[in-house]
């Protein structure tokens, strides 16, 4: 029943119950009710036309359609536009490649892709022997992101690919290849986690936070230790203390530094055997812990023992030492 339609229906019982009542009629002053409940009849419907009005007039902003098929290609090298250079700091930048209109990377977690110079570069990257240099690097930007795929990398000065890519200019174009799966990550599959990552060895953790936090469902809790020469070197700080700050309950992560600045309050130094006990899930947690490793090789090495090519290698280093096994352990 309508607002207006309710409030002459309350006018006509307030008439009935005049008209059939037992005592006589007493002369009294005529009561405002009626048009008290017809004003609030009109206003409320007022109210809901300009509501009704409201939402058809400004509905939520649609999420745009991606194709289901990704930009990239796992088997072959494809081209993609550099579209723009954004400065992060004094060694690093954020490199963000144009996808075709309507599709995403879709790169599952945790996966990263490989780079080289285009074939019809006008100054290819090349080894001593004439063939081309090629590097992995994990993407920052979601894996649904339409149209972008973003790049976070720090230049070496022994880094022959790091140094390519930082004199690229917008426009000018970089060969892709990817996905490549590197760890068959799933929500919940550890209660634990445990991280060491040291420089632009952040990307793949980033990309398994990102991936895990946000999952409503997602019960493990994630512990990382960051590893940098200074703090101006800690790349993704405020995304890192953001996600702290929302998710406390599953996430924290300490900063270690090789320099520390006068008002530097973390651990100082590279990490340790207590800096693992004191933050990191203990060993005899079994299959219900996991440790991820990315960083430069002599620090993977110390931790975990060098990698054997693109394979893990034996374990090693502190966490061999401190009782870890080889199933518990991934380097990236």
């Amino acid at each position: 029943m309508s607002f207006v339609r309710a409030s002459f229906a309350a006018r006509s019982a307030f008439a009935n119950a005049r008209r059939y009542s037992t005592a006589p009629p007493t002369a009294q002053k005529s009561s405002n009710l009626p048009y008290y409940l017809l004003g609030a009849g009109i206003t409320g419907l007022a109210g809901y036309i300009y509501l009704d009005r409201s939402s058809k007039a400004d509905p939520a902003p649609a999420k745009p359609k991606i194709s289901d098929k990704s930009a990239l290609d796992p088997q072959n090298f494809v081209d993609f536009k550099l579209k723009k250079v954004e400065p992060y700091n004094h060694n690093t930048a954020k490199f963000i490649f144009e996808l075709p209109p309507d599709t995403a990377s879709l790169l599952p977690v945790a996966s990263c892709v490989v780079v080289k110079s285009p074939p019809d570069a006008p100054n290819p990257l090349l080894d001593s022997k004439g063939k081309p240099i090629i590097r992995p690097y994990t993407p920052i930007s979601p894996s649904d992101l339409p149209g972008e795929l973003t790049f976070l990398i720090k230049r070496y000065d022994t880094g022959k690919m790091s140094k390519y890519i930082h004199e690229l200019q917008p426009g000018d174009r970089l060969s892709i290849k990817g996905p490549i799966k590197k760890f068959d990550f799933q929500i919940n599959q550890f209660d634990e986690v445990g991280m060491i990552a040291g420089g632009s060895g952040i990307t793949p953790m980033y990309q398994i936070l990102e991936h895990a936090l946000r999952d409503p469902s997602n019960k493990t809790r994630f512990t990382l230790i960051f590893a940098n020469v200074t703090e101006k070197d800690i790349l993704l700080k405020e995304e890192f203390d953001a996600l702290r700050a929302k998710y406390p309950s599953t996430f924290n992560v300490v900063y270690t530094v090789d320099q520390a600045s006068p008002g530097w309050k973390g651990p100082v130094g590279y990490v340790n055997d207590e800096l693992v006990q004191q933050h990191l899930p203990p060993p005899n947690l079994g299959e219900k812990a996991k440790i991820f490793v990315c960083g430069p090789p002599g620090q993977v090495a110390a931790l975990a023992g060098p990698k054997d090519g693109m394979k893990q290698g034996e374990l090693g280093g502190i966490l061999k030492k401190l009782g870890y096994t080889d199933d518990q352990v991934f380097k990236f």
